[in-house]
């Protein structure tokens, strides 16, 4: 069931009355709440004419227990960074890249920084901390309420994998996902968990731009369309829709993710000095982005970032051109140790080349 404070779901002990939501703490009525109440509430909808799904109590009301921000305005932003601190698998960028994506979105695209979801392993706050049950949750506050004119931002730093598709809706058998902080425990988040997130509350006049910084997340927002060269070598759009026809489109809105790497690609966190280091997406695309002097479109924006990243994997230093409350930390340019090129897709087609990009 969901909680009827904040949204988040959990399982209900058999014969239970009442749940206490692990994340806000707020006590639910099963049987108001629970499974037969809500599958009775959609018979007496449909029974009315009406063929949606009952309204969940408002935005503020549902995330305010778990303390994640009342947005106001047009621009909100969820930011994801998982340095795995302690494990095997520990990364030193994750968290850098999430700092410097907040002050990009906050000088340069005007983000309100009270707007600004950030989630990483180094909060204390256990809320926002980003394991798997946080990190949905977190998506459901970025889409909620979302209406005409709304910019989204969701960027992810951290791992990423593959594994094996469960539905048959993958041309390549496979489902990209990310990898959350308690992912051993409580899995990995697929793409088509992401896709519903995410992708599908989506109404119309709403853009929402995902930046992952993972290996294999190529497509890992499912969206229908992949910028690529074509077997002429020339670049177009190519269909991604799921051969079982399965519905992964948004409701109206528009949806597009810059990705690190292909699909079956790494994805490198760089290596600079002991003062700061970077993913190699969340650099190249902040300084792509920074030093523009004027308004790029999406295929300047995507050779840019490619071509950054191929200038640190030649130890060229001529793209370094940060802003100086961040260059200080950043003493030597970061080097990347792989050749990795940054991918885009989106859920509509339209021409990069005419296209300015904006947040």
């Amino acid at each position: 069931m969901e909680c009827g404070q904040c949204g988040a779901r959990f399982a209900v002990p058999q014969g239970a009355s009442t749940v206490q939501c692990a994340h806000c703490h707020g006590v639910t009525r099963v049987e108001r709440h629970g499974a037969v109440g809500f599958v009775r509430d959609i018979v007496t909808n449909i029974a009315g004419g009406r063929r949606t799904r009952p309204q969940l109590p408002a935005g503020p009301r549902r995330f305010s227990g778990v303390g994640y921000p009342i947005v106001h305005g047009h621009k909100r932003a969820l930011l994801v960074g998982i340095n795995y601190t302690g494990t095997e698998d520990e990364l030193q960028g994750p968290i850098n890249d999430v700092n410097c994506m907040k002050f990009l979105l906050t000088l340069k695209y005007g983000f309100p920084s009270d707007c600004i979801l950030v989630l990483t392993d180094e909060e204390r706050n256990p809320n926002r901390r980003p394991t798997k049950s946080n990190i949905l949750l977190a998506m459901r506050w970025l889409v909620y309420g979302c209406s005409s004119g709304d910019s989204l931002v969701f960027h992810f730093s951290g791992h990423g994998t593959q594994v094996d598709d469960q539905d048959g809706d993958e041309l390549d058998g496979k489902d990209e996902a990310i990898c959350p902080l308690d992912g051993d425990l409580n899995g990995y988040i697929r793409d088509d968990e992401i896709n519903e997130a995410i992708v599908r509350p989506l109404v119309h006049g709403v853009t929402l731009h995902a930046i992952i910084d993972a290996c294999r997340s190529g497509t890992v927002l499912d969206l229908s369309n992949l910028w690529q060269k074509n077997k002429y070598g020339k670049f177009q759009w190519v269909d991604q829709n799921a051969r079982t026809g399965a519905w992964k489109s948004t409701s109206g809105g528009h949806a597009i993710l810059i990705s690190g790497c292909a699909e079956d690609d790494d994805s490198q966190d760089g290596v600079g000095d002991d003062t700061m280091v970077m993913g190699a997406l969340t650099y190249s695309f902040f300084a792509a982005a920074w030093s523009a002097h004027r308004p790029l479109t999406y295929g300047q924006l995507l050779s840019k970032t490619r071509a950054i990243i191929a200038d640190c994997n030649s130890d060229s230093q001529s793209h370094c051109n940060l802003p100086a409350a961040i260059a200080p930390l950043v003493r030597n340019v970061v080097n990347f140790s792989g050749v990795q090129e940054p991918q885009l897709s989106s859920s509509d087609k339209f021409d990069i080349n005419r296209r300015t990009f904006m947040l």
